[in-house]
């Protein structure tokens, strides 16, 4: 399973982090607010029910009181209940509606023993909140004050505060991707440095102006990449100079060895055979000193042009004595290429030499397309080459396991690092695959635009 980015990690730790502390501060908040509106309504219902219970108690010190009147002359408005137990009888101002069966029993009993009680119930479904007043033996006055106005307060208090909460919340997400995205702009920098570097733009570097506070890494960027371009260029002005060097003996050995092979016949076998060996290791060594040069020059950029690459790829399979009827232009693709020649040719003719060499021939030399570029693709029918080596065979000299799983490996171990590079000069790359069926295939993917 993937891991998440760091920028995707942080954002969602922000959130979290917000959520569970705006929830809290929530929960905190509620609990706070429901207990002090509870007890402020209990310490007003307590209040109201005792003075409706001094009047109560006044109405009935008359002669003859009339109870029900007492009741109405109460001040209860439309949230409170008088109900007066007097005798083992209930006395209410209006039609008792199961009131009284919501006072609980034992309530009744510290009532009618004298105790003042309060207690939180519910009546016909609906919280309320109880007050007996005992105001004499057997007589007890109670109130029950409905409590839903109270209720849906505090449910619009629970809905305002679990909004406040997840906005809470979208803000520290918002508020962690931008930190983040701030954060990471500069690394942005040193990995889009990195990639121009990794491309062949040496002349990437990173401002120290840009990001004060990371000057130090700027600096050792900056300096690690000026070591690197100089090793480079020291590497490639060694590798150009012994290339040039080797070409003056290499020329003389090339002339005697071809004295030597006009001569053959006049030899003996053993001598004949030392002297095909001369010859084609003098060939070898050749071909080796110009990849060698040719390798020192692939810093050089780009010399495009308009190419028609059905007509190349033609050329290059006549010169290695390829059947020309093997390159498929490909039905919608570009024949016409805004390409360096020059390294195009010696791309795909070393493709097709490899080919040759370990894979019996080309047996398909594709133009075509793909959405972002072109796609230049030669198959062969040998026995391709396993996928821990795919990594590995564009690199120079490689011609370990690597190559042998091609074939004999007589080749300078240079062919496919230039195809690479040349794919690179052209803000390409080169990859390896098995073709359906059997064998290589050797995929060029190069950009429609210059880069």
């Amino acid at each position: 399973m993937r891991r998440a980015g760091l920028r995707t990690r942080v954002t969602a730790g922000f959130t979290a982090g917000a959520l569970a502390l705006s929830t809290a501060i929530a929960l905190v908040s509620y609990q706070v607010t429901r207990s002090s509106l509870l007890a402020e309504r209990e310490r007003t219902a307590v209040r109201a029910a005792y003075l409706d219970a001094t009047v109560v108690q006044a109405g009935l010190a008359a002669d003859r009181p009339d109870i029900l009147e007492i009741l109405r002359s109460l001040d209860t408005g439309g949230n409170r209940r008088a109900m007066l137990h007097l005798d083992g009888e209930w006395y209410a101002r209006n039609l008792d509606a199961g009131i009284t069966d919501s006072i609980p029993a034992a309530l009744q009993q510290l009532a009618q023993s004298g105790q003042p009680v309060v207690q939180r119930v519910r009546a016909g479904g609906q919280p309320a909140l109880v007050v007996g007043v005992p105001l004499a033996p057997g007589t007890t006055f109670y109130e029950v004050d409905s409590l839903v106005e109270l209720q849906n307060t505090l449910r619009v208090l629970a809905i305002v505060l679990t909004l406040v909460a997840l906005s809470t919340a979208v803000a520290a997400a918002s508020l962690g991707r931008h930190a983040t995205g701030y954060v990471l702009r500069p690394l942005r920098r040193v990995t889009d440095a990195a990639q121009e570097i990794t491309d062949g733009n040496l002349t990437a570097r990173l401002d120290p102006t840009d990001e004060p506070d990371l000057a130090r890494l700027t600096t050792s960027f900056n300096g690690m990449v000026d070591q690197l371009s100089a090793r480079m260029q020291r590497d490639r002005r060694f590798a150009a100079d012994v290339s040039h060097e080797l070409r003056s003996p290499l020329q003389t050995l090339e002339a005697a060895a071809s004295v030597l092979a006009r001569r053959r016949d006049r030899l003996d076998q053993r001598t004949a055979v030392a002297v095909d060996l001369v010859n084609a290791e003098v060939a070898r060594f050749q071909a080796l000193v110009n990849d060698l040069i040719e390798l020192a020059r692939s810093d050089q950029p780009a010399e495009r042009s308009p190419v028609d690459m059905v007509d190349l790829a033609r050329q290059v399979c006549r010169t290695h004595q390829v059947s020309p009827e093997v390159v498929v232009a490909e039905e919608g693709a570009a024949r016409v290429w805004e390409v360096d020649r020059r390294r195009v040719t010696q791309l795909l003719s070393n493709l097709v030499e490899n080919a040759l060499r370990h894979g019996g021939g080309p047996c398909a030399v594709r133009v075509g397309s793909e959405p972002d570029g072109h796609l230049l693709t030669v198959e062969d029918e040998g026995p391709g080459i396993r996928a821990e080596d795919r990594e590995v065979i564009f690199d120079r000299f490689v011609r370990g396991r690597a190559a042998h799983v091609r074939g004999a490996g007589d080749g300078t171990g240079l062919g496919l690092a230039l195809v690479a590079q040349h794919a690179a000069a052209h803000g390409g790359r080169v990859d390896v695959t098995d073709r359906p069926g059997g064998g290589a295939r050797f995929q060029i993917h190069l950009p429609a635009s210059p880069q």
